[in-house]
């Protein structure tokens, strides 16, 4: 799979605070790819505008306005947008719905215009916000159908340094051919901008814990089992890499905290772009989604770029629920 872009998405969700930074990065990749870039923002079917409105002396004086007023003064925000400066030599459209919540309103918005790419910006999340995802880029990580590029960096930079990261050890959990994908993918942006691919994973050394004489906890490691360990993954990682043609220098498998490992990765090789999957794998869907896309999100200061598996079918209805 490459990564052919026509159409780009960018959602704004707050029309008096532009996400600069989105609209930088999809100018950036349209100049490449020529692609069409269309901005986006939903407006919730009720209005609120009425109670946040200033209170008026004569009850009579303010009239409240209409779902329609909303979508017809967003239209021309959108419009405004689209014509200033960062959109110079794009080809850029605008479009408005009266839908909620946020990150239904963009899945739908992207499946009805056919969207190959989202760009979506994002920030850091407090702890409660984590835990319980219910940000709106949480959600497009879930449920957008299409490639997900959050925007941290502002440009698509020529010559990138491309960090793919894969788990090519739990093909249980997640599409066998996810990994070959992803690689797919990122060596699709770099043939196309002129950077190079570099691989990653990280893993976890093998401890366990036994009972001690005093019957406490003991934690138990045995350096055979943990070479033999290592061995084994080493060799599913480098043939995975084999088959992408990522040469020995460009191959990161390390021991650690994917977490810290990954940023870390980031940092020394100055990487612009990680490309990553995301995948559910708990039956508790709304709580614990268990994709390394989620976990590490916070830690990263890079766009990621988050693909789907083939077939993955979004369970965000195509209309809005009546």
């Amino acid at each position: 799979m490459t990564l052919r872009i026509r159409r780009i998405l960018v959602p704004i969700g707050d029309l008096q605070a532009v996400p600069r930074a989105a609209l930088r990065l999809a100018a950036s990749v349209a100049a490449v790819t020529k692609a069409r870039i269309e901005l986006f923002h939903a407006v919730a079917p009720t209005s609120r505008l009425a109670s946040r409105a200033p209170r008026q002396r004569r009850q009579d004086s303010f009239s409240p306005p209409t779902p329609g007023d909303e979508l017809q003064q967003a239209q021309r925000r959108l419009e405004r947008i689209a014509t200033s400066a960062w959109a110079e030599g794009c080809r850029v459209a605008s479009s408005v719905a009266a839908d909620a919540p946020p990150h239904e309103a963009i899945v739908r918005r992207a499946l009805a215009s056919r969207a190959d790419l989202v760009i979506a910006a994002t920030h850091a999340h407090r702890r409660i916000a984590r835990l319980f995802l219910r940000n709106t880029d949480w959600e497009l990580i879930r449920y957008c159908p299409c490639p997900l590029l959050l925007a941290r960096s502002g440009t698509m930079r020529r010559e990138p340094s491309i960090l793919v990261a894969v788990d090519p050890f739990h093909a249980h959990a997640k599409p066998a051919r996810l990994d070959a994908q992803l690689l797919a993918v990122g060596n699709g942006i770099a043939h196309v901008l002129g950077g190079s691919v570099h691989l990653f994973h990280a893993y976890m050394p093998l401890t366990a814990y036994v009972e001690g004489t005093l019957g406490e906890p003991v934690l138990w490691e045995s350096a055979e089992i943990e070479e033999v360990h290592g061995a084994q993954i080493r060799r599913g990682f480098n043939r995975l890499a084999d088959q992408a043609g990522i040469p020995r220098s460009r191959r990161h498998l390390v021991m650690g905290d994917v977490r810290s490992e990954l940023a870390d990765a980031v940092r020394r090789l100055h990487a612009s772009l990680v490309v990553m999957g995301a995948v559910s794998r708990s039956g508790l869907r709304r709580l614990f989604i268990g994709s390394t896309a989620e976990r590490v999100l916070d830690q990263l200061r890079c766009d990621i770029l988050i693909v789907k598996p083939r077939g993955f079918e979004t369970q965000v209805p195509r209309k809005i629920p009546r």
